[in-house]
């Protein structure tokens, strides 16, 4: 496994480089040190560094808070804030910048170190939701894939070719979507209201604030619920979706 790189932003030069020496000990990689948050930004910009340590009253014009959140907003870094500040002040405005942890000076090792694995784990799953949500992306707005009658699935880190036929019903689940076939069924980070409007209304219907329907798999209606083919599942009609649903289906 490749070391993790770390910036370390720190204005007192005895501090940084006790930082330093720990971190080298601990078998991090130091790719830069800055005591400006000026010089900070410039340095996450061009090394790209796993994590930054970032002090919080930095000397100069900008602060380390200021800091961590143009880093945030332009590399999407994770920060870790080392300070010996501990007011509620101090806490209330860091916090705003969304940091990945918080460490007292003076500090342990094992503090140090537990805490740059836990920010390198929760950035990873972040950035994990973030792909997922870019694939699903892609796969619903690739016109031609949808005109065509498919989409690509991510599963188990790879994508699987979905044809729109073979989805009975999506349903909502908090910040996810489940889209379900006969047999299987993929969960992906998006919302009802992106998908409803990707999908495309040709094949699909939303009958439900969590549910949407392939309008070919409808089995039978009774009001409020419908029935799909071949699933044993009651699905309900929300009463602002009826009149649609009523629009959308061949009534003989």
């Amino acid at each position: 496994m490749s070391k993790i790189n770390v910036l370390v932003v720190e204005d007192e030069s005895i501090v940084s480089k006790d930082i330093q020496h720990s971190l080298k000990k601990l078998g991090y990689n130091i790719v830069g040190s800055s005591a400006t948050a000026e010089k900070a930004i410039e340095l996450a910009k061009s090394e790209h560094p796993d994590v930054v340590l970032m002090d919080i009253m930095l000397k100069g014009e900008m602060n380390g808070i200021e800091a961590a959140d143009e880093i945030r907003k332009s590399c999407a870094i994770p920060v870790i804030f080392l300070t010996a500040y501990a007011d509620e002040s101090t806490l209330s405005k860091a916090k705003v910048t969304e940091p990945y942890g918080y460490i007292l000076k003076p500090f342990k090792e094992i503090d140090l170190h537990t805490t740059i694995e836990m920010a390198i784990y929760k950035h990873g799953r972040e950035q994990e939701i973030v792909k997922q949500r870019d694939l699903l992306f892609s796969l619903v707005e690739n016109k031609d894939a949808n005109e065509q009658g498919y989409v690509f699935v991510k599963s188990n880190s790879k994508l699987v070719k979905l044809k729109n036929e073979d989805i009975y019903y999506i349903e909502a689940l908090k910040d996810y979507v489940v889209i379900h076939t006969l047999k299987t069924r993929y969960t992906i980070h998006s919302t009802m209201k992106d998908i409803d409007a990707k999908m495309g209304k040709e094949k699909f219907v939303r009958v439900h604030r969590s549910f949407i329907v392939q309008l070919s798999r409808i089995a039978t209606i009774e009001y409020p619920n419908l029935t799909l083919e071949n699933i044993d599942k009651s699905i309900p009609i929300g009463g602002s979706y009826r009149d649609d649903l009523n629009k959308r289906i061949k009534l003989v």
